[in-house]
């Protein structure tokens, strides 16, 4: 009697990785469109009102490419390219940021409730800014309160980082303590230079908490975050395969050769250095580096390869869509931080919810 061939297992096998790749592809081709669409829609919004087509046209007509119209009203390739547009660049890089820097973490401590403030470079940031906003008062150059909100965010970081150091070496536990101890020591800190802050600086204070894309943004601010981003993204992606040993367990990573404390090490350099580029021309904007990572685990899954790009991605969406809300909900403008923190929270607790009922928590 002839023996039944056995069942091509390996090549059932090979397909789950195949399909999970083709998944987040056309979760981040989907993610780019939509990402598009905003962005086009967010340029046409404001005073000057601008069609989509006008203004691809003129996207079009800035790559030297004589195709589609420009824009009609008088004003308005000068409200796109000089007003506009920077805005929007800025905003996406601060999405791409945040949801990078947020995704890192979260992947090194092992604990997909991480966000960038927990390492105190958001509450370090804040001191830096209402420290400056108080010793200068309400007429403080933009360009300092930048950059003493991303110094401090930094010293901060390096502080919790070295506070959380036992034996030579961090935990993530202690990380997560030592960051929980100092956010508070800095809120005490903010909350001081509110008291003692004139009227006016206590309104500027309250303001750049809630973080905003208002303001004087120029194409100089632009250059100065984009290739912080970029960095960040880029060197988050070289440490992408270790995440996913780290994933299985500190004892197990360490002994498929992964240096775990140099991994730690670097991956808090790089949350931050985008957390500081992040929120020092925009003031801090919450649930970002928190919720975008989440979703996109629960959309492509936690690869790393293909997690990390499509938080970054996800951060930019969601970045301008709150932006472009934030200009258009109201008559007037509100703050983007206050914005996402609205909308975040409760999406994060309906996620929070369906993971427990699933029995994942």
């Amino acid at each position: 009697m002839p023996e039944t061939a056995a069942p091509d297992r390996p090549t059932t096998t090979a397909a789950a990785p195949s399909r999970g790749r083709t998944r987040a592809l056309w979760v981040m081709l989907a993610t780019a469109i939509l990402l598009g669409v905003v962005v086009v829609f967010s340029a046409g919004t404001g005073q000057v009102q601008i069609p989509p087509l006008e203004v691809l046209g003129s996207i079009v007509h800035h790559w030297h490419l004589d195709i589609g119209p420009l824009p009609s009203h008088p004003q308005g390739e000068n409200a796109l390219w000089v007003s506009r547009f920077p805005r929007i660049l800025l905003g996406l890089l601060v999405g791409i940021a945040l949801g990078t820097a947020g995704c890192l973490l979260q992947g090194v401590l092992a604990n997909p409730l991480a966000e960038p403030g927990i390492i105190g470079v958001s509450s370090g940031a804040a001191v830096g800014a209402c420290l400056m906003i108080v010793i200068g008062g309400t007429g403080t150059n933009g360009w300092a309160i930048a950059g003493a909100a991303a110094l401090f965010g930094l010293i901060t970081t390096a502080g919790v980082y070295v506070l959380s150091i036992r034996d030579g070496a961090s935990s993530t536990i202690m990380l997560v303590l030592t960051g929980i101890a100092v956010n508070a020591f800095c809120l005490g800190i903010i909350a001081y230079l509110t008291y003692i802050a004139s009227t006016a600086a206590r309104e500027q204070i309250v303001f750049w908490q809630l973080g905003s894309l208002a303001g004087n943004v120029s194409w100089t601010q632009v250059k100065i975050v984009a290739p912080l981003a970029i960095a960040g993204l880029a060197g988050g992606m070289v440490l992408v395969r270790k995440l996913d040993l780290l994933a299985l367990g500190e004892v197990q990573a360490a002994a498929l050769g992964v240096n775990v404390e140099a991994v730690r090490r670097q991956v808090i350099v790089l949350v931050a250095m985008l957390t500081a580029a992040g929120v020092a021309f925009t003031g801090i904007v919450m649930f970002v580096g928190l919720i975008v990572p989440h979703v996109m685990r629960l959309l492509v899954g936690p690869k790393h390869a293909w997690l990390l790009p499509a938080s970054a991605l996800g951060g930019a969406l969601v970045i301008a869509a709150a932006d472009l809300g934030a200009r258009t909900l109201t008559g007037g403008e509100l703050p983007l931080g206050m914005l996402t923190s609205l909308i975040g929270g409760p999406v994060f607790f309906l996620l929070l919810r369906q993971r427990n009922a699933a029995g994942r928590w």
